[in-house]
């Protein structure tokens, strides 16, 4: 069974437009970017077109790419400041003389639609979570879509990054499934592989999953985005192997990449709701 993001993806944004249309609201997204890196430029269009689908106002500020910490801070804060601004998006990664924890720590909690705030993550890993990290919000999404039942399972997380295989880790606690992280420094890592039930992989290495390190029957979701060396677009999974002996997988692209994007749509108007409403520090 291929796990399909696009097509889930759209669904879930005709629903979300729906929404929109029938609550009177007007919720707002802002995005900072630092810099011309053409991924994150690829990126930051790619929302922006998603909030003009769905009936999102969108702004975007680009600093230029020796911009320092204290420019992105002054952004972020008038961003706070401005009542009219719903979610704040400052895309990642950030140049290296931005200290990117300062700038993640000055988005307000209830502005912060990308999850990333220590506050949110808090709240996420006590079992009460608000905002949740994009990708791995939009993966659980995506399983449940799909009727795959995680409690009881056994899943495995490659990659503890705080994006997405940490805060990937707590949602799978808890939707009550029994959790291993492994990370560059996993000892065997293919006995545990071989183990899972629900595989992730979110190394950023192309077709590191291979079909020995998978169980068959598993569900097997591909977080990465690589090139190859011919310099084709592939995943962390060697798709064509691999899913001769998982029982569903997600291509790349096509899989996370669509969910991740279509969440942060969700938790924009989900905080134009709280604010609407008052649920707001």
């Amino acid at each position: 069974m291929i796990l399909d993001g696009k097509k889930t993806s759209e669904k879930r944004l005709e629903l979300l437009k729906e929404q929109i249309d029938e609550s009177g609201l007007y919720p707002r997204l802002a995005t900072v970017i630092v810099g011309d890196d053409p991924a994150s430029q690829m990126y930051v269009r790619m929302k922006h077109r998603a909030c003009e689908r769905v009936g999102i106002a969108s702004i975007g500020i680009e600093l230029p790419a020796d911009a320092t910490t204290e420019m992105v801070l002054e952004q972020v804060v008038r961003l706070n400041d401005d009542p009219d601004i719903n979610g704040i998006l400052v895309q990642l990664p950030l140049p290296l003389q931005v200290d990117s924890q300062t700038v993640i720590e000055a988005v307000a909690p209830h502005k912060d639609v990308d999850g990333f705030h220590p506050l949110n993550l808090g709240y996420l890993f006590s079992g009460e979570p608000r905002f949740v990290p994009c990708t791995p919000a939009g993966i659980m999404t995506l399983l449940d879509e799909y009727d795959i039942e995680c409690g009881g399972k056994h899943a495995v997380v490659v990659g503890r990054s705080i994006d997405v295989g940490r805060p990937m880790a707590a949602l799978l606690l808890n939707a009550n499934a029994t959790v291993t992280i492994c990370h560059s420094r996993t000892r065997d890592l293919a006995t545990h592989t071989t183990r899972a039930d629900i595989l992730i992989s979110a190394v950023g290495r192309a077709r590191f999953v291979t079909r020995e390190m998978v169980r068959e029957g598993a569900v097997v979701i591909d977080v990465g985005i690589n090139q190859d060396e011919q310099g084709n677009l592939c995943g962390d999974v060697d798709f064509e192997s691999v899913q001769e002996v998982a029982a569903a997988i997600s291509p790349v692209p096509g899989g996370v990449g669509p969910m991740t994007i279509v969440t942060l749509m969700e938790n924009t108007f989900e905080a134009a709701r709280a604010s609407a409403c008052g649920r707001v520090p």
